[in-house]
């Protein structure tokens, strides 16, 4: 397969697009690219990503690892891979809804797809995203943006940035949050802080900043932080739409 300046594509792109002809070396074993990707992925939920391996994933399935190098060539073939399969189709996002709110839902569910594959979060990104999953939620991402007057390459930028700001939030919550709990701060910085040193923040602890209970603090501090990221996108569309 080649583009239409000729040159042959990626093999990482035509497997992923289900152009390749992977598993023609030696004879058919009824395997395929995609059994092999939803077994790792499998492996990497109920493991982690630590655990994969050619060897695991074949084990998984039944079959040699000799056979698994038919479709795909190294591990760092199969993680690529499995690295767009995992997240899935975007969200179906009402036509209804005005291009912030189409946004937020967006943003949402893919956090929420990312915390429930925490694993891919610590894989390596060694390039543009080019799977067709990766870019089936660009094109949402793009779609939600379409009724503003931004120029395309600022609806990319904001596209992008708004999934770099989601993958960044999830890599904070899943390395940091649980050994940072709000209420650690509440009971025990009152303890050390001297308020002639640490005023402003002595203040917050004072007003029960840290101390509120009832808040999900993972969820709040995502929509918040998400609000004000969008709050300046609003600010930008509001530039070319008047």
């Amino acid at each position: 397969m080649e583009t239409t300046e000729g040159a042959a594509l990626p093999r990482i792109v035509e497997l992923a697009w289900g152009l390749g002809e992977a598993g023609s070396r030696g004879p058919k074993r009824g395997l395929s690219v995609s059994e092999i990707l939803d077994a790792a992925i499998e492996l990497a939920d109920d493991e982690g990503v630590a655990a994969l391996s050619m060897a695991r994933v074949a084990k998984r399935l039944g079959f040699t690892t000799m056979s698994l190098y038919r479709y795909v060539e190294s591990k760092d073939e199969l993680l690529e891979l499995i690295s767009d399969r995992v997240i899935g189709p975007p969200p179906t996002i009402p036509p209804e809804l005005s291009w912030r709110e189409g946004l937020e839902v967006w943003a949402r569910a893919e956090y929420d797809t990312l915390m429930r594959h925490r694993w891919w979060l610590h894989l390596p990104i060694s390039g543009a995203p080019l799977g067709p999953n990766n870019i089936a939620w660009l094109e949402a991402a793009l779609g939600t943006l379409a009724s503003t007057a931004l120029p395309e390459p600022l609806k990319v930028q904001v596209a992008l940035n708004v999934s770099v700001h989601v993958i960044g939030r999830a890599r904070f919550t899943i390395d940091l949050v649980p050994d940072a709990e709000a209420d650690n701060y509440a009971s025990i910085l009152p303890r050390v802080l001297d308020p002639a040193q640490f005023p402003a923040l002595m203040s917050a602890l004072d007003s029960g900043a840290f101390a509120e209970d009832d808040v999900d603090w993972q969820d709040a501090d995502f929509r918040f932080a998400l609000s004000l990221l969008l709050d300046g996108v609003e600010r930008l569309v509001a530039q070319y739409d008047t």
